[in-house]
């Protein structure tokens, strides 16, 4: 192909309504994160959407530069859609052949990527642009794609929802998507009230039953719990839930406290995918928050008759967790939750292994507060380890991000220098704690002499100094 006619294929390309120019992932930095939520949603949602999620697949395989993997997802968008809308087959593949151009183009292989080029143009021919249409199917498949990146997305998926009602108001899938978009924009960016779209999908497409999850998960928000559980049980009632509507089922009732229902509802849905990260990852959170309630609603003359229980909370907790941690998912705080069980268990060589894991891994600001303040718990109330303690909380300390995890290790780092004190009034390390602490405040200026950045090593004493 001459230079020309390359550019000239690059010009079309750039036209193609696709996710190849919606641009849809910011930075290489989110592709992990990214990934495993879309194959999370490959597995969670039915049929109805999932050429879109093997469609956005593909192009985080070829950011990836695996192009033939990404081949691969588009036959499987290709396939799905001839047989679930096989009447509209050719509007609904107008997104995944400029995915197939694209990937082409960036194999070289430019006559491959001209045919679907073609493919686009012949159905677009009687628009203005050649190679794009105004479609309300093309807007849904759009706002359909931006509900899978996150966030960021959502307010440019309802535009889309709305750009596609425009023309076809009465739509049941154009209004569910609507109606997903305002729940999400509830609290970001601007206030939404999607009660009404919810209601208005419901009423066109009562077989929706995702939508009558989000609809009772907003009535319970608003207090109207009665109304909103009638909507769970009814939607359970079916002889068969997806799995995103078992899983929003189950946060319905683990907002109310009801936890063994919340688990009992995500192990059903882990029945259809064992090895699922995140339904392992939400049913070990729950356990977990089952041991700390047990932890601390019960008393010392009451542990003993809890003790079966909270053992099996535990296991199960360490269990689901393990699963995450072995499936290399990239999820948060695994290993620190790990750790945190292993030494109220008092496995302290396993809790040292999972606190170390984490230490190791890429992680954000807030997450090592995070874990400098589990560690240093750790070491002060378990390993007896204060000078440890120390270290751990000053480093959480020097990260420049508020949190009330900052707070808490303020708060420790004043005690400890209060009770050194109370024992020596002279004592070096509570002195040099307390002007850390007033210094990082801006409460007082250093001395000249003193170093204007303390390491958090010169407050740990000598060897000996436990022993004098």
């Amino acid at each position: 192909m001459s230079e020309s006619t390359r550019k000239a294929l690059e010009s079309c390309l750039w036209q193609l309504k696709c996710h190849f120019t919606w641009t849809l992932v910011d930075g290489g930095k989110s592709l992990d994160d990214f990934e495993d939520k879309v194959c999370d949603a490959t597995e969670f949602q039915n049929n109805e959407f999932k050429a879109t999620v093997f469609n956005i697949l593909a192009y985080i395989k070829h950011r990836r530069g695996h192009n033939k993997a990404a081949l691969e997802c588009l036959w499987q968008a290709e396939e799905l859609i001839q047989r679930e809308h096989s009447d509209q087959a050719e509007i609904r593949s107008l997104v995944t052949w400029g995915n197939y151009a694209w990937v082409y183009y960036h194999l070289g292989r430019f006559a491959d990527a001209q045919i679907y080029v073609d493919k686009v143009r012949r159905v677009c021919e009687k628009s203005h642009s050649p190679y794009s249409l105004e479609s309300p199917e093309l807007d849904f498949q759009e706002g359909w794609a931006r509900l899978q990146c996150g966030r960021k997305h959502n307010e440019r998926a309802k535009v889309c929802f709305e750009k596609a009602l425009e023309r076809n108001p009465k739509n049941p899938e154009f209004i569910s998507g609507l109606a997903i978009a305002s729940y999400r924009l509830e609290t970001w960016p601007l206030p939404q009230n999607p009660i009404n779209p919810l209601r208005r999908a419901i009423r066109l497409n009562p077989d929706n039953q995702y939508v009558k999850v989000l609809l009772a998960l907003k009535l319970q928000k608003m207090k109207e719990e009665g109304e909103g559980e009638s909507l769970i049980e009814e939607v359970l009632e079916e002889t068969s839930c997806a799995t995103d509507v078992l899983c929003g089922a189950a946060k319905l009732y683990q907002r109310k406290g009801a936890l063994d229902k919340a688990v009992e509802l995500l192990k059903k849905a882990l029945e259809g995918m064992p090895n699922n990260a995140y339904l392992h990852w939400h049913i070990g959170c729950l356990y977990r928050t089952k041991v700390l309630d047990l932890l601390q609603d019960t008393g010392k003359n009451e542990m003993y008759g809890k003790r079966e229980k909270l053992e099996e909370a535990m296991g199960q907790a360490v269990y689901h967790l393990k699963r995450v941690d072995e499936a290399n998912a990239n999820l948060s705080c695994v290993c620190s939750y790990l750790a945190c069980l292993y030494a109220q268990a008092g496995q302290y060589d396993k809790a040292e292994h999972y606190f170390q894991k984490e230490f190791s891994k890429e992680l954000s600001p807030g997450a090592k507060q995070v874990l400098h303040l589990r560690y240093g718990n750790f070491q002060l109330y378990e390993m007896k380890r204060e000078d440890k303690a120390i270290h751990h909380f000053i480093e959480g300390m020097k990260i420049d991000q508020k949190s009330k995890e900052k707070e808490k290790m303020k708060n420790k780092l004043q005690k400890i220098a209060c009770i050194r004190l109370s024992k020596n009034r002279t004592d070096s390390v509570a002195l040099h704690l307390l002007a850390f602490l007033q210094e990082l405040n801006g409460e007082m200026q250093p001395a000249e002499n003193s170093e204007r950045h303390l390491d958090s090593r010169s407050f740990i004493p000598p060897a000996s100094f436990a022993e004098e």
